[in-house]
């Protein structure tokens, strides 16, 4: 496909996202609707994987690991954007019971590992010229700095910052759901999807590069 179908793709896809998460975020949803989204949107993510897998296993070369990664990579946006939104509205508005973590300690940590995900994303700009999400897709591998401790820094910082955003609400209904639903089906999506794809377009450099360091 031409640089200005796969630019125009990318722009549809971000759109979409937006207005997705909009809808998440205005939008009051019953009680029925909200466990249906908050637990269904996520389980979905695993599939969507495997789906994902497939598709590139048909056909492994890079030029089709790079296309299929952008609808893919949208799709990922909206399923774990919108569950993550209602999730917080949610279990916020039903809470099980508090979480007893000073905020005043919770709230820098939060800070802190903001600031560490948007290094990881930096990271990747200069190292290896892309972005998250396949708005930009890396053209070289990034194995330096944040990237040389562990393959996934940016889903890392990610996940913890949620963790950590729910003991800053005190929610451990929130908590509860980020650690035991959120976070494996995150992971599992990295294992199947992600780290297939970089195989197909980075070859022997990236399996070396899996081999020598760890996960998370």
């Amino acid at each position: 496909m031409k640089t200005a179908g796969i630019l125009t793709l990318k722009l549809i896809g971000l759109v979409i996202v937006y207005v997705c998460w909009r809808l998440a975020a205005r939008h009051l949803f019953s009680f029925f609707w909200s466990v249906a989204l908050v637990w269904g949107l996520v389980a979905l993510v695993p599939l969507l994987a495997g789906v994902g897998r497939w598709l590139l296993d048909c056909r492994p070369t890079a030029e089709r690991a790079a296309l299929l990664t952008i609808p893919i990579h949208y799709l990922e946006m909206i399923l774990l954007g919108c569950a993550l939104i209602v999730a917080f509205n949610f279990t916020q508005a039903h809470p099980i019971a508090p979480v007893p973590f000073p905020q005043a300690i919770s709230f820098p940590l939060l800070q802190l590992l903001g600031v560490l995900a948007t290094l990881t994303v930096l990271n990747l700009a200069i190292r290896g010229l892309g972005l998250p999400f396949a708005t930009v897709l890396s053209r070289k591998l990034a194995t330096n700095w944040l990237y040389s401790r562990c393959r996934n820094p940016m889903v890392l910082s990610s996940l913890l910052f949620f963790i950590v955003g729910a003991v800053w609400l005190q929610s451990l209904h929130a908590l509860l759901w980020t650690i035991l639903w959120l976070s494996p089906a995150w992971i599992l999506y990295v294992r199947l999807y992600e780290e297939r794809e970089l195989e197909i377009r980075f070859g022997e450099s990236y399996l070396r590069y899996k081999a020598q360091t760890p996960f998370f």
